[in-house]
């Protein structure tokens, strides 16, 4: 059953797909006014037998529940634009602080395109030749190919896909300045780009400076300017259609020692050590998790990532000036940064300080050093020289686990391990056994409730996914309570998940089929899997990038000419971000300049989709450790698989595997058994289930 509704079902009205299915933007009165038709059966409420569910699409274009499509928001901002004299705006999906994940009060690009995806740009543009009181322009949407099938869903009718990567399809940069250099030529006027400049890096605005200098070599009568607009539209328009999200009010909490490992003075003195190593007097932070990870905090302003809004500045001379609403600090945590010396002040006297503070910088002749993620904001309120550095010194650090925190990603494998095998049971026994229907976002809750049972849970990672059939194709699904699948057993269901500890972080992908796959499915399953398993066998030696390992996990899918459009690999932070830089495999910039170390925590996750049918991936955990082997002075490194869920053996191809691989397999489910098994009652449904899935093969 989908509770979808696409054009071809709507009455022909103005109201996107996307627009319907947008998380918790439909009131409960619209989910009441779904009409579920039952037919064939009058078993009882809740059972599959016989049954089938139908949805009246016309119920979801009610004049009283429609929801409001893009055009009126996109005409607000073009006046705007008018207003402010631009011809093009900009509007990227990052915070100030360029997290990848923000809060809902910074989800200005979700309010003004309709995509909820974590990673895009929305460019609007304004004809500035139309003399209608509604101005008119184009609105394209720019995104990279885990979110292609969402946003083709999400978008409405006023917006453009562009498919970034794809062959002959051009950069969001290309098309902001292609559109604004014809605009120039066809009114024989200056155009103006605008951008909030605190949601762009500095390394961002001097790309797009001589992206927009090459392009009018070409087209010398052409005018074109980046600006910077200091008060966000979207800010200005948002009110006028949506409450605005309240600011977070969360507690701020000190992690114990025993669940970090290292004390934030020997952290500082590390990076005081790089500050003068790159002749400088102070380092200015901007990135949340890396304020995190040094001052052993968390907190919980942006969903599914343990962080606090602030900026940090350290100078040579160890004094630590911390910029965060010390109103949301418990007395533990006062007491703690009083004791290192860390002075605190209000987050939003940031701006006006680092303007004082540079001044004085420039009098006195001292450098300040900068990271890669310091906004163009941040640069033009700068009075004193600076140096970009190429990479934050605490990101380095922080990438690299101690052995307190390993050993706890270790523990939580094991919890989340628990908590899936539970589920996987649970799932299979509620569809087969007791012929219940269960949904996408029933299992979803029940995984969760599975997990909370663990000590020291903490929350979710990200949104789970949890996706049937087709939805499992689309590589970022999130069931929603407004839009979900029932799971049918029939086909194939993938759930990608991972849990916030305090002893660590997980992530962890699972593809299964509880009645009898096809052969192209079962052939493409063990086409990932061998994939996944040539890469956590792999031994390699040091100073090896992750673009060089990618290759591994996708050889054998491409001897069938298949691939997945993702990264195969990024890292993951320790009770911090999912996703964490600087390490990663796959064809992301930082991968062909990051090597591999020891002490990394990545993920594992291959993949393969089959859209409008079915996708496949598999996602485990690993460590990376040093071996005994050296080669021309070079040490080798190998994986540490921290994930403890078995592979659906439904769906693997035996005849498709080498010795070696079964020999990994059979190891890896073996170690499965010895440490979960003793968790679960002997003859449960769970205990039978692992006891089967980890059976030698």
């Amino acid at each position: 059953m989908h509770r979808r509704v696409s054009r071809a079902q709507c009455n022909n009205c103005t109201c996107s797909p996307g627009l319907l299915s947008r998380t918790n933007r439909r009131s409960s009165m619209m989910a009441r006014q779904i009409n579920l038709k039952r037919t064939g059966t009058s078993s009882k409420s809740g059972s599959r037998k016989g049954s089938v569910f139908s949805i009246d699409a016309s119920t979801l274009c009610q004049p009283e529940t429609k929801e409001i499509n893009t055009s009126k928001r996109l005409e607000n901002l073009r006046l705007l634009m008018q207003e402010y004299d631009l011809g093009v705006y900009i509007v990227p999906s990052e915070d100030e602080h360029q997290s990848e994940y923000v809060s809902a009060i910074d989800q200005k690009r979700g309010f003004i395109s309709g995509f909820q995806g974590s990673a895009g740009v929305a460019i609007i543009t304004r004809d500035v030749t139309c003399m209608n009181s509604c101005p008119e322009g184009l609105a394209a949407l720019s995104t990279d190919a885990r979110y292609f099938s969402q946003a083709a869903n999400e978008l409405d009718f006023n917006w453009s896909l562009l498919r970034q990567g794809a062959v002959n399809e051009p950069s969001w940069e290309e098309w902001a300045i292609d559109n604004a250099v014809q605009m120039s030529l066809d009114s024989g006027s200056k155009i103006r780009i605008g951008v909030d400049p605190k949601l762009v890096t500095y390394g961002e605005y001097l790309k797009i400076t001589e992206k927009i200098k090459a392009r009018l070599h070409k087209n010398s009568k052409a005018e074109v300017e980046l600006t910077a607009v200091k008060d966000n539209l979207i800010s200005k328009i948002w009110e006028k259609f949506e409450v605005l999200p309240p600011a977070p009010t969360n507690l701020i909490k000190r992690l114990d020692l025993k669940y970090c490992g290292e004390e934030f003075t020997d952290k500082l003195n590390k990076i005081i050590r790089t500050i003068k190593a790159n002749n400088g007097h102070a380092l200015v932070v901007t990135a949340l998790d890396e304020i995190a990870w040094l001052l052993n905090l968390r907190g919980a302003d942006i969903m599914y990532n343990p962080l606090f809004y602030s900026y940090l500045i350290i100078n040579a001379n160890r004094d630590v000036i911390l910029f965060v609403d010390s109103s949301r600090f418990d007395e533990d945590v006062s007491e703690y940064l009083t004791l290192n010396h860390v002075t605190v002040l209000d987050y939003n006297s940031f701006w006006t300080h680092i303007f004082d503070y540079s001044k004085d910088f420039n009098l006195e002749n001292k450098k300040l050093l900068i990271t890669r993620n310091t906004s163009w904001e941040l640069v033009r309120n700068l009075k004193c020289t600076f140096t970009e550095l190429p990479r934050s010194p605490i990101e380095d650090l922080k990438a690299i686990k101690n052995d307190v925190e390993i050993e706890g990603a270790r523990l939580a494998g094991i919890k989340d391990g628990k908590a899936l095998c539970q589920f996987f049971a649970w799932l299979e026994d509620q569809l087969l056994r007791k012929n219940e229907m269960i949904d996408e976002v029933q299992a979803d809750k029940q995984l969760t409730e599975f997990r909370k049972k663990e000590e020291n849970f903490v929350g979710l990672s990200f949104d789970t996914i949890s996706a049937s059939g087709a939805n499992a194709a689309i590589i970022h699904y999130k069931p929603a309570p407004t839009n979900y699948s029932l799971i049918n057993p029939d086909t194939i269901y993938l759930n990608d998940s991972g849990s916030h500890f305090l002893e660590g972080t997980t992530d962890i992908t699972r593809t299964v089929h509880l009645g009898k796959p096809t052969y192209l499915e079962k052939r493409n399953y063990t086409l990932v899997l061998k994939g996944l398993i040539g890469l956590s066998d792999l031994q390699f030696p040091q100073n090896s990038k992750g673009a060089y390992l990618d290759s591994i996990a996708r050889q054998h899918l491409w001897k069938y000419n298949l691939d997945y459009g993702h990264g195969t690999s990024h890292g993951i932070g320790s009770y911090l971000n999912v996703h964490e830089g600087p390490v990663s495999i796959g064809l992301r910039p930082a991968a062909f300049t990051t090597s591999i170390q020891p002490g990394n925590i990545i993920s594992n996750e291959p993949g393969y989709y089959e859209e409008g049918e079915y996708g496949i991936r598999l996602e485990n955990d690993m460590v990376v450790k040093e071996t005994d082997k050296v080669f021309n002075g070079k040490k080798f490194y190998k994986f540490e698989t921290l994930t403890k869920v078995p592979f659906c053996k439904k769906l693997i191809e035996v005849s498709m595997l080498t010795h070696d691989e079964k020999v990994w397999l059979n190891d890896y489910h073996r170690t499965i058994w010895t440490e979960l098994s003793g968790f679960f009652v002997k003859d449960s449904v769970t205990h039978c289930w692992l006891f089967r899935e980890t059976s030698a093969i």
